[in-house]
């Protein structure tokens, strides 16, 4: 079994790290973890709770486990608990403990922190279009990859110029 590199793309909401998750993906060859909150959510038919939380990050772990099988050199995650922290404590003013001790264990060879000058695109899901609000999570996501003593990166552009910056990292 292989030990791909784990490379995290993290940031705000509606600043591409889907696309840019994919892209790298794409270009490797290789699998990438998709956002499991999307997919919880779109199943709730409800407002989220704070104890949905903690289920949305055990689903994004057993899932970025799962596909980790599958990857040769790297593992692209499109998201980790820290979306769950950030989330966590805006809407409810707490975090589980299940949530800080998972960031604590889980390990990432790079961070690649997508910034907000993309314009924002409307989805059921997304909450803040504000380019102030975005960039106040910006700067929370930016604190939190800091913290976590992995390498980070900003990735800013269109497009095609944060797949060459993140390849030119990478």
């Amino acid at each position: 079994m292989s030990n791909p590199k784990r490379i995290l793309i993290l940031g705000p909401e509606s600043t591409g790290k889907s696309t840019l998750t994919e892209d790298l993906a794409k270009y490797f060859g290789e699998p990438w973890v998709p956002e499991y909150a999307r997919e919880y959510l779109d199943k709730l038919g409800r407002e989220y709770r704070y104890e949905d939380l903690v289920k949305i990050g055990k689903g994004q772990v057993a899932l970025e486990d799962k596909i980790a099988d599958k990857a040769e050199n790297y593992l692209f995650c499109d998201t980790d608990l820290r979306v769950i922290h950030i989330w966590s404590e805006h809407r409810f003013g707490k975090t589980d403990p299940w949530v800080f001790e998972q960031i604590k264990e889980r390990k990432y060879d790079l961070i690649l922190l997508t910034d907000t000058d993309l314009p924002w695109t409307p989805d059921p899901q997304r909450e803040y279009p504000e380019l102030e609000m975005r960039n106040y999570f910006l700067d929370l996501y930016t604190k939190l990859a800091e913290e976590s003593g992995f390498p980070y990166h900003l990735i800013s552009g269109n497009k095609e110029q944060r797949l060459k910056k993140a390849l030119e990292i990478i």
